[in-house]
């Protein structure tokens, strides 16, 4: 057998078997070329009880060692011999240093003078910086200041997994993957019992939105979700807001009658038209006081002085005045809007559930609905694993899921 010269005592705490934690331990150890031996193994004597496992990892390398680390880093893995983490302050405005720590979705901890801090404002694909007063935050690399104190390395830095529930239930299994062969009316009655749950606790609930819901009939559900207390938050493009008040204007979304399904004559340019109505009024709010708009998803947001961003893309041939021209501001409003969010669901758009997707730590409970599977997977593909699935029509779900959530 081949002499394995880099050796590293690490362990795990927590729920680990139920939640086959320590199974992708193993997987990851072995796939990455090392070798592993169990040195102590302590089960919870209850269903509340953690267990704790040390392993002795062995690698062929320091270099394997260091990739086996790394991967293990974000199942909650920290080396037997802990130490602080480590900083280095960044050279320029925008700059990190070449070994700084890349943040994943998952709640972290920061060793700092021996105790273990909460990082702040968890986000993926971000740098830790830990301010003045001590607190580690997850801070994007475009907002970083010379001088600021990145941590870099790996020492010091606890990944908390998010653990599988325990209770085991039937949506859990049934969304362990992604398929258009699955018993959606259930799912979707638990989506609505989530839904009742969290506005009983006042956690906000986020709803990222395409068109298609515009496009497929489907917007008079999402009104009444808005006017029942169920969307706290909407993100969403320009194209959502603009064929909205274009079939409230002329009765169209693409210039296709919403009513008989017909092209209408010179329809194609409706949206252009209701775009220039809204831009002469100066704001979609002044259009909803003037009375040129009078129902809509955007009519129900204001009215009931809900939170929404619209966020602008290279595809827009025509910004309503709402509309967020500057990504990176973009981001920053949606960042803002974040707070007490618990839930979010993605329906019908690829870009935006994605973006979003990176914004939200993996705390927050994600649907993603789309007719494309291949939405869901890429979700779940860049990094926001917490994702649940489902493929259906967007209209069939939004129309299935108000009449669980509102007497019809």
């Amino acid at each position: 057998m081949e002499n394995k010269n880099a050796i590293e005592l690490i362990e795990i705490k927590g729920h680990i078997i139920d939640s086959l934690i320590l199974p992708q331990i193993f997987d990851e150890i072995v796939e990455a070329g090392g070798e592993f031996e169990i040195v102590e193994f302590v089960i919870g004597k209850t269903n509340i009880d953690e267990s704790l496992a040390k392993i002795k990892i062995s690698a062929s390398s320091h270099k394997v060692l260091d990739i086996i680390l790394y991967r293990l880093q974000r199942l909650g893995v920290v080396p037997v011999k802990v130490k602080d983490a480590s900083t280095t302050p960044t050279p320029k405005d925008g700059i990190l240093p070449d070994d700084f720590y890349s943040t994943t979705n998952i709640a972290t901890k920061i060793r700092i003078s021996e105790n273990w801090i909460d990082v702040q404002n968890q986000e993926m694909d971000c740098a830790i910086i830990i301010d003045e007063n001590q607190i580690p935050k997850c801070v994007r690399m475009s907002k970083v200041k010379k001088g600021d104190n990145v941590v870099i390395g790996r020492d010091g830095i606890r990944v908390m997994p998010t653990e599988r529930p325990r209770e085991g239930t039937f949506f859990e299994f049934m969304t362990s993957s992604v398929s258009s062969e699955k018993p959606k009316r259930l799912l979707i009655k638990e989506i609505a019992k989530r839904m009742r749950l969290m506005r009983e606790s006042d956690d906000k609930i986020l709803f990222v939105c395409g068109p298609a819901i515009v496009h497929t009939g489907a917007k008079k559900y999402l009104v009444r979700l808005i006017n029942n207390g169920y969307i706290d938050v909407l993100f969403s493009g320009n194209a959502l807001a603009v064929h909205d008040l274009e079939s409230e204007i002329f009765g169209t979304s693409l210039g296709i009658s919403l009513k008989s399904g017909a092209v209408t004559d010179e329809g194609h340019g409706n949206h252009l038209r209701a775009i220039n109505i809204i831009r002469n009024y100066g704001s979609i709010k002044n259009a909803i006081d003037a009375g040129v708009i009078k129902d809509g998803i955007m009519y129900a947001l204001i009215k009931n002085k809900k939170e929404y961003v619209l966020a602008g893309s290279i595809r827009d041939d025509g910004l309503l005045p709402e509309v967020i021209k500057d990504v990176v501001k973009a981001q920053d409003a949606m960042r803002g809007k974040l707070k007490d969010v618990t839930m979010a669901l993605m329906l019908a758009t690829m870009l935006h559930s994605i973006a979003v997707g990176n914004l939200l730590p993996a705390t927050v409970e994600t649907y993603c609905i789309d007719i494309n599977p291949a939405v869901v997977t890429k979700l779940t593909d860049r990094g926001s694993f917490q994702t649940r699935g489902m493929v259906t029509d967007i209209g069939l779900f939004l129309r299935d899921l108000t009449n669980e959530l509102i007497n019809v």
